[in-house]
């Protein structure tokens, strides 16, 4: 068995909703979830953005669904932590 416990991702998002809602829809979804939104680009109508998120055992489907529903797409997953537990 393992959990992922940290994942970076590249999405691009329109403006609305503002980077500090859709890091709030993000983190909504664990109880421990911590979630950085770094802005990379902007231009006239989306924004490129870095997500970071750490958590005990994130759900990524949960997240990338989240992820959709805020009219974002995510482009890649660009670093992953697994970490393997004994249950």
């Amino acid at each position: 068995m393992s959990r992922v416990q940290r994942v970076i991702l590249d999405v691009l998002k329109p403006h609305q909703p503002n980077v500090l809602d859709f890091a709030r829809a993000i983190a909504a979804i664990g109880d421990d979830y911590r979630v950085d939104v770094r802005v990379i680009e902007v231009d006239e109508n989306t924004e490129t953005l870095q997500v970071e998120i750490e958590g005990s055992d994130i759900d990524f489907e949960a997240v990338n669904v989240a992820i959709s529903e805020n009219g974002a797409s995510l482009h890649s997953i660009d670093v992953v932590s697994v970490a393997s537990t004994t249950e």
